[in-house]
């Protein structure tokens, strides 16, 4: 059986927990920031779990993740 290749784009993107679950992080956090409130920037730091649906196709993307 050949090698599979990773996504490369999809490696930056995503990583896994310890229990296997995706995560991704979070959109509007790279600038235009002034506007936005402290804890609006807060919460679009943390870590989101990639929803279910759109697991598979991550995990078709990263087949060693």
């Amino acid at each position: 059986m050949p090698k599979l290749k990773t996504r490369k784009a999809a490696a930056k993107r995503f990583r896994a927990t310890g229990s296997g679950k995706i995560v991704r992080r979070k959109p509007f956090k790279n600038h235009l920031l002034e506007h936005k409130s402290s804890s609006k920037k807060s919460n679009m730091s943390k870590m989101a779990v990639v929803h279910e649906r759109d697991e598979e196709n991550v995990r078709l993307m990263l087949p060693y993740l």
